[in-house]
């Protein structure tokens, strides 16, 4: 290889050359040099050093004049930024790259091409900062990138635009902002070979879930085309996450979860002619509703591309954030760059904030929810950074997309919401980084609400972002548990949405009790299941409509209802990965079920559905029986597929031994057997038959869970909905507590476990101790309850030196 004095291939850097290289460049020669002999494919490139750039600001004389420009900076309102970064860039501009710098980029291009035997070879030009991709900061967007450059005239002055991208507007005030005003910033050029995304597909990855911290899952964003309209927030793209500890057992699927996205652009290359500059070397396109629809990788694709994530992880020993491309021409898949992740620090405090309305409003509109708190203010729809002047302090920000010319003005927003953009678009990054409230993704926000209209931005209410009309209230709750040990009887969650696992496995706990199965098939599926059983049975042309749009992309509206099933269980044990997950099989009464799509041609008209076709009673009728082997499929492919041996199940509602008999009976058919692969079954205790005959129920279920509410209600023989007798409704009365008294003593008997859910025990502090004094084996808590139950529980434990 030629001797350059201010060249750099990959084969001859890594991280410790990041003053010469940037961190951007040092990051792609390490993977090169160390990861690419492990199977990570990598395209192949060079550097201009930062001492090129430095010999380009010496020749042309421009340290004294950028440092009396950038002197002038109003550093506390920023309000000549703009003056002063023309200025700057003008004096970049104006400058020429050294003839010495020029001859070896011109060589080194010539040399890459003849290694890849194209001649004019297609090639990226990156920025990279020598304080770049520091863990501190992130620098995302900060400085140019060109695509698509081939020749070498286009080249150098794609190199030159990058010179003066380190003097853009916002790379000016971001470097005050992060503290590097003192630092002798350079900038490093990268040429990488192109990978011929605009035939195939593109995007980045997050070896750690960027809104939880959640370490155990890669997310997989994705759209047809080059990845800039990713970074860029212009498409909703593709996501998949993938679970890491079976990431490597071939017999098991790692995808947890996926979303086909509406991908409403695709970027391509543009056709070279005469008239093609540096800047007009790529364009995007619409992209057919047939490519919408379709996923732009496949599983196996997915699964190739998590397990190079996680060796970039495990060789950097820090979450990534990575972006890669797959070539259309040879059908491979590449890594074209890997940074730090830069946020979830944040999210290893003890402390946490805990936002929940008060009231509620009507929706105008949703969609992809940043972070977990609330904000209100007035909107303000802007069109273009141009306009930013408009957005007052306290103001949020309505838009279609972002960019980083955005970054100065998303500053200033109390919120901020985008019709375009996923989870990994320029938005969301950004932020993030800032702590603000963000909904990306809405699709229409900016015809939907009005400019100036009062609304509230809800980020509280799991992974879906809600933009309500008006001024709602809220609070904040302020949970503590750094000092918070684990007590004898194990605390565990009453989960109902699953978009919350990741965030809620941070507390202490010791799994899920209950996962409320009923909640993934009203907020995820919608759909009655016998209406994807039985479709011919259903008349209104609407109803069909509403059914065909949530199910497009299956064959089968049977396996839309197993697979989003068993995505949304298969989240929460991920979460809780190995702890214990019990999930509950559906509890919906005949009333609850008529309200779904579909629902109205399939349940009969109860007077009083809390005590009528409900839990095990339909699991083994001819009326249910399809729509509970949709249920049990999915609770296989969970266990069996996935490999979440941590998953439980659990019958309610379950009147008669006999009736526990049937049930498991039914799950056999269905191939789900108790006891094969660790399967454990266990039945709510929530009617009295179930204490009275609890040796016999003990017999033929694995476990207890005893349903205060219900055991309450049906002991007391009252409406715990009635306003007239609410006053009656306590677990405290004497004929429940002997009931779960004996619950206790038949588990011990029988040797099983038995746990209560329910939100008593934190609220009531003698009943988490008459619990604990009983020997209970675990307590069950609604979110926003789990800590102040813990330290019931512990202040019991502690008083009667119970287990100790």
């Amino acid at each position: 290889m030629e001797d350059y004095k201010y060249i750099l291939f990959f084969n001859q850097f890594d991280l410790n050359t990041i003053d010469q290289v940037g961190g951007k460049n040092a990051s792609l020669g390490e993977i090169y040099n160390q990861l690419k002999p492990i199977g990570v494919n990598i395209p192949n490139g060079f550097a201009v050093t930062a001492a090129g750039y430095r010999l380009f600001r010496k020749n042309n004389n421009l340290e004294n004049s950028l440092d009396e420009i950038l002197n002038q900076l109003d550093t506390k309102q920023y309000s000549n930024l703009s003056e002063v970064g023309e200025k700057a860039r003008n004096f970049i501009l104006s400058g020429t790259i050294p003839d010495e710098v020029r001859a070896e980029i011109s060589a080194a291009y010539q040399s890459l091409s003849k290694q890849s035997d194209i001649y004019n070879l297609d090639v990226a030009v990156r920025s990279s900062a020598t304080a770049e991709d520091l863990p501190t900061a992130s620098f995302a967007g900060q400085m140019q990138s060109f695509l698509n450059i081939s020749g070498e005239n286009q080249l150098l002055d794609a190199v030159h635009r990058c010179y003066v991208s380190l003097f853009t507007d916002r790379a000016i005030k971001y470097r005050h902002d992060m503290g590097f005003t003192k630092l002798d910033i350079a900038i490093s050029v990268g040429i990488q070979q192109m990978v011929r995304s605009d035939k195939a597909a593109s995007g980045v990855a997050f070896t750690i879930d960027p809104d939880t911290g959640f370490q155990n899952t890669i997310i997989i964003n994705s759209c047809w085309g080059l990845g800039e309209n990713i970074v860029q927030g212009t498409v909703t793209p593709d996501e998949w996450m993938v679970f890491k500890p079976t990431l490597e057992d071939t017999k098991l699927n790692p995808i947890i979860k996926k979303h086909c996205g509406r991908k409403e652009f695709t970027m391509i290359y543009a056709q070279k002619n005469e008239e093609t500059t540096f800047e007009n070397t790529i364009v995007n396109t619409t992209t057919t509703v047939e490519k919408q629809n379709q996923y732009s990788l496949n599983d196996k694709e997915v699964i190739e591309l998590a397990q190079w994530c996680t060796k970039i992880e495990k060789h950097y020993k820090k979450p990534m954030d990575i972006e890669w491309a797959k070539d259309g021409l040879n059908n491979q898949l590449y890594i074209v760059q890997a940074r730090p992740e830069t946020i979830h620090g944040k999210f290893q405090k003890k402390v946490r904030e805990i936002y929940s309305l008060t009231e509620t409003g009507t929706i105008i509109t949703q969609g992809i929810s940043l972070g977990d708190k609330i904000a209100t203010g007035k909107a303000r729809i802007l069109h273009s950074p141009l306009e930013g002047n408009q957005l007052l302090e306290g103001e949020i920000l309505v838009t279609d997309m972002t960019n980083p010319d955005w970054d100065p003005i998303m500053k200033k927003a109390a919120a901020i919401i985008t019709n375009k953009g996923g989870r990994t678009s320029h938005a969301a990054i950004v932020a993030r980084e800032l702590g603000t409230v963000a909904v990306v993704g809405c699709g229409d926000a900016t015809n939907l609400i009005k400019n100036g209209q009062q609304i509230t931005v809800c980020c509280a209410e799991g992974k879906v972002g809600k933009i309500y009309d008006g001024k709602l209230n809220w609070e904040i709750t302020e949970h503590d548990f750094s000092q918070l040990s684990m007590p004898e009887t194990a605390p565990m969650f009453i989960l109902a949405d699953p978009e919350r696992a990741f965030e809620l496995s941070n507390y202490p706990n010791k799994g899920v009790g209950l996962m409320r199965m009923e909640f993934a098939i009203s907020n995820s599926i919608k759909i009655h299941p016998l209406a994807l059983c039985e479709p011919n049975k259903i008349t209104d042309q609407n109803i069909n409509d509403q059914i065909a749009e949530l199910t497009k992309g299956y064959g089968d509206g049977k396996k839309y209802f197993i697979d989003k099933l068993a995505e949304a269980v298969s989240i929460v044990a991920a979460a809780f990965y190995p702890k214990e997950v019990i999930v509950r099989m559906s509890d919906f009464k005949s009333n609850e079920y008529a309200n779904l799509i579909g629902g109205k041609y399939f349940e009969p008209k109860e007077e009083n559905p809390m005590i009528g076709f409900r839990g095990a009673s339909r699991y083994y009728s001819d009326f249910y029986r399809e729509g509970f082997a949709l249920e049990c499929e999915a609770m296989k492919k969970v266990r069996n597929d996935m490999g979440f041996h941590n998953v439980k199940l659990m019958i309610p509602f379950c009147r008669t031994v006999e009736e526990g008999e049937k049930v498991l009976a039914q799950m056999a058919v269905n191939q789900l057997i108790q006891g094969q692969d660790g399967l454990e079954v266990y039945v709510m205790i929530e009617i009295p038959s179930n204490v009275i005959l609890a040796d016999e129920f003990a017999s033929i279920f694995d476990g207890f869970s005893i349903g205060s509410n219900d055991l309450t209600q049906l002991t007391l023989g009252l409406d715990r909905d009635s306003a007239l007798i609410s006053d009656l409704f306590s677990e405290q009365n004497p004929a429940v507590k002997k009931l779960i008294r004996e619950t206790i003593l038949a588990a011990k008997r029988n040797n099983i476990k038995v746990g209560l859910c329910g939100q008593a025990p934190s609220d009531i502090p003698e009943f988490a101790q008459f619990l604990v004094e009983q020997g209970i084996d675990s307590i069950s808590f609604n979110p926003d309850a789990i800590i102040k139950g813990i330290e019931n529980i512990l202040k019991t434990e502690k008083k009667n030196k119970v287990r100790l």
